[in-house]
């Protein structure tokens, strides 16, 4: 996980710093704190005090060249830094590096960020020195934040902006345990434009003209590794393999509809631990691992870049552990209009599965 975001992140650093015009550029700071949401009835020794952190932005500012800019009413991206402290021994702090989006609302008021990145945490999981934290098995996490702000100008170029920050913190199971942490935030900041004025081209096209393309049919194969909620265990590869159609209802969305079979490696010596370890469960130790899914689903279409979200329900599976829906959050780059890549994370609730990379054709 930790080289395929550090590879996009050095591309995406020279996408948006190697801009000739440093006038179109942002910056804000956040200071936030707030609670840990107790997802999960173990994580109490855990929450013993308000964590609090630091958001810092650096964003580059669209003006409507591109179709895409105007029809999201000319948002920002860039890349972000986060310092978190959990105020607990045994989580540490965390320190994140990403990309994110800046939408706007509301006269450009109401600021919607979206962020996702990598992290690294200071105290992780050891069997022998810090066996409490079961939420994070790994030096190396995976973050991903949304935050919702008001923001009003003091003075040219500066603006003060308050409101809501979300963190969760998983490394999607990739190594066990990975409870991870997910916290609820206020946070007050500052941002300073380094243009007074933009010159914004206005819409004039996009929502007027009725977006028309047939049904698409997709396959997606997704793979990683991960492990079984046994620390220890053992990591093992996993192979997703999908089908489904898709129907684009305009320029942004379009809804999903199809099934999918997992063959998940780490489910088959889980299976022989329950039998062995939990005999009153009456486990056949040879129990099918495969399971077998449907999903109704929704992608949000950016510009190459599309937010992917579906919820899942198990219709085969042998093995009762985890609940029978799932849901999976993503997001695609599109190499040509039939052929992408996806990064993915699947889980059950709160509690993470898998970290998937696909590949993907759309006819």
């Amino acid at each position: 996980m930790k080289k395929q975001y550090l590879v996009l992140l050095l591309f995406y650093f020279g996408c948006v710093f190697g801009q000739n015009n440093p006038n179109s550029f942002a910056v804000d700071a956040n200071y936030f704190t707030g609670n840990i949401l107790k997802h999960a009835p173990d994580l109490g020794p855990l929450i013993t005090g308000h964590p609090e952190g630091f958001l810092v932005s650096f964003s580059k500012k669209t003006y409507g060249k591109e179709e895409w800019e105007r029809a999201y009413n000319y948002p920002d991206y860039g890349v972000y830094l986060l310092y978190q402290d959990f105020k607990n021994e045994f989580l540490g702090h965390t320190y994140a590096v990403g990309l994110h989006y800046n939408f706007y609302f509301l006269n450009r008021k109401l600021v919607f960020k979206i962020s996702d990145g990598i992290a690294m945490v200071s105290n992780p999981h050891d069997n022998e020195t810090n066996n409490k934290n079961i939420s994070f098995g790994s030096k190396f996490l995976g973050n991903v934040n949304f935050g919702l702000n008001y923001k009003t100008k003091i003075i040219d170029h500066l603006s003060v902006q308050s409101g809501f920050l979300f963190t969760h913190f998983s490394n999607a199971r990739m190594k066990s345990p990975n409870r991870g942490i997910n916290t609820f935030n206020v946070n007050l900041g500052l941002t300073y434009d380094f243009e007074k004025n933009s010159d914004q081209i206005k819409d004039t096209t996009s929502f007027s003209m009725k977006f028309k393309e047939p049904i698409k049919y997709n396959f997606v194969f997704r793979t990683g590794n991960n492990e079984s909620v046994v620390v220890g265990s053992g990591i093992y590869p996993f192979y997703h393999l999908g089908f489904y159609v898709d129907k684009r209802l305009n320029r942004k969305s379009a809804l999903q509809f199809g099934t999918e079979l997992f063959l998940t490696k780490s489910i088959i010596d889980f299976i022989k631990y329950q039998s062995v370890a939990y005999p009153e469960l009456n486990l056949d130790p040879n129990t099918d691992y495969k399971r077998v899914g449907i999903f109704v689903g929704h992608e949000l279409f950016i510009n190459r870049i599309s937010l992917e979200t579906q919820i899942g329900y198990y219709v085969y599976k042998p093995f009762k552990y985890d609940t029978a829906f799932y849901d999976r959050l993503g997001m695609k780059y599109y190499i040509s209009n039939k052929l992408y890549t996806e990064l993915a994370i699947k889980t059950h609730g709160f509690l993470a599965e898998a970290l998937e990379f696909g590949v993907g054709v759309r006819l």
